[in-house]
């Protein structure tokens, strides 16, 4: 860990990089945007990362007018105009370097990190996702800038990103002041080829230099189950398996991950790794997306429980991999007919969860409750606190 170089400056230079077709497949179930961000518009998606930039920067200049900006930093933006930067400035003055391509692909990233290192930015403020993080990393090829990530893809295990766009922008304030030490985190990823054979594996892609803040920056994801807990999946599955029993009107949400896998293993329910599937009635709706999750929610005044493993490593419970939960889906269950489940070994290091449900209203609604219920065994269920964002 290494504290920030040089002296502290108020003239503190800071390079923008939005990849606008991250995240964009979340909602319509696709496990990553990379290659179909042309069938995800077709489909009616929206944008996610440009506008969870917005969010940040929106906050970022309420941050820099009020108290907390207790030494006046006043920094410069560094972008490109249009898609890739200028559009989700919220306002802000920005220094521009060049005009956005209407359609971006990873080579323009990779030139636009270039540039902005040739403008001497003291940081790299940037929304995508992991695959945006891979390409980042790879066009700084070696150089020390840090990077701080406005979460906005799909998938997003790197260590790279802060836990909401709100948090974003308190660290990048924080680090501005020299309130925060740099330190290397891990640049993850799905590994593709593994998941084509059906099985979910994050892998190391390299490394990346970040501002070291455990609140608000979110860590890499880890990979925390292990054989022994076989007998305790078993013990989850049979807990589920005797609600289904004592009602069989119950509608099951099944969550992704693979100790939901397994635990459908053991209920002799075929599961998708990465999707979102309904147990109802004997059948199971498969890697519905949040359209098809609404056709089976609305209108049903029926028992329905949503069950979600919280993500090793970092916590979060919504907001990782699960787009297709979106703010409307989330209503339409309702946060009581939400409950967490989680081995042994990831309780070890899980005193809380986060939530990012994309509507700050519904993030600090859930937040109000507090405490949300955790199954971490065979009719053995607790409550774990919602960590503030």
């Amino acid at each position: 860990m290494i504290e920030n170089e040089g002296r502290l400056r108020m003239d503190m230079r800071i390079g923008i990089v939005v990849n606008p077709d991250a995240g964009l497949g979340g909602r319509l179930g696709f496990k990553g945007s990379d290659g179909r961000a042309k069938e995800a518009r077709e489909a009616g998606a929206v944008d996610r990362a440009g506008p969870r930039m917005q969010q940040c920067i929106s906050n970022f200049k309420e941050l820099l007018a009020s108290s907390l900006n207790r030494i006046g930093v006043s920094p410069t933006l560094v972008a490109w105009s249009g898609r890739m930067g200028g559009d989700w400035l919220d306002g802000f003055e920005y220094e521009q370097r060049k005009e956005s391509p209407t359609e971006s692909t990873a080579q323009d990233t990779s030139h636009l990190v270039q540039d902005l290192l040739e403008a001497e930015v003291d940081v790299i403020l940037y929304a995508g996702g992991d695959g945006t993080t891979r390409d980042i990393v790879n066009a700084l090829d070696g150089n020390e800038t840090p990077l701080i990530g406005v979460p906005g893809g799909v998938k997003m295990h790197s260590g790279c990103f802060a836990t909401t766009p709100k948090a974003s922008a308190e660290v990048l304030l924080a680090f501005l002041q020299g309130d925060l030490m740099v330190a290397i985190t891990e640049v993850m990823d799905l590994d593709e080829e593994t998941y084509q054979k059906g099985e979910w594996k994050v892998r190391m892609y390299g490394e990346a230099w970040t501002p070291s803040s455990p609140r608000f920056m979110q860590g890499a994801k880890e990979q925390v189950e292990r054989a022994s807990e076989s007998d305790t999946i078993e013990g989850l599955a049979n807990h589920i398996g005797n609600l289904i029993d004592d009602e069989p009107e119950l509608m099951v949400i099944w969550g992704s991950g693979g100790t939901l896998r397994r635990m459908g293993e053991h209920l002799n329910v075929e599961l998708t790794l990465l999707g979102i599937d309904i147990q109802h009635k004997g059948t199971i709706h498969s890697d519905l997306n949040e359209q098809q999750l609404l056709q089976h929610l609305v209108g049903y005044e029926g028992p329905r429980i949503l069950l979600l493993s919280p993500m090793g490593g970092q916590g979060f419970l919504i907001g990782r991999g699960n787009l297709q939960l979106s703010p409307d889906v989330l209503r339409a269950i309702g946060f009581e007919s939400i409950l967490g489940v989680a081995t042994p070994s990831k309780l070890l290091g899980l005193s809380s969860v986060r939530i990012d449900t994309g509507d700050p209203s519904l993030d600090e609604e859930y937040q109000q409750r507090r405490f949300i219920k955790l199954l971490q065994g065979y009719r053995t269920t607790r409550v774990i606190r919602i960590l503030e964002s």
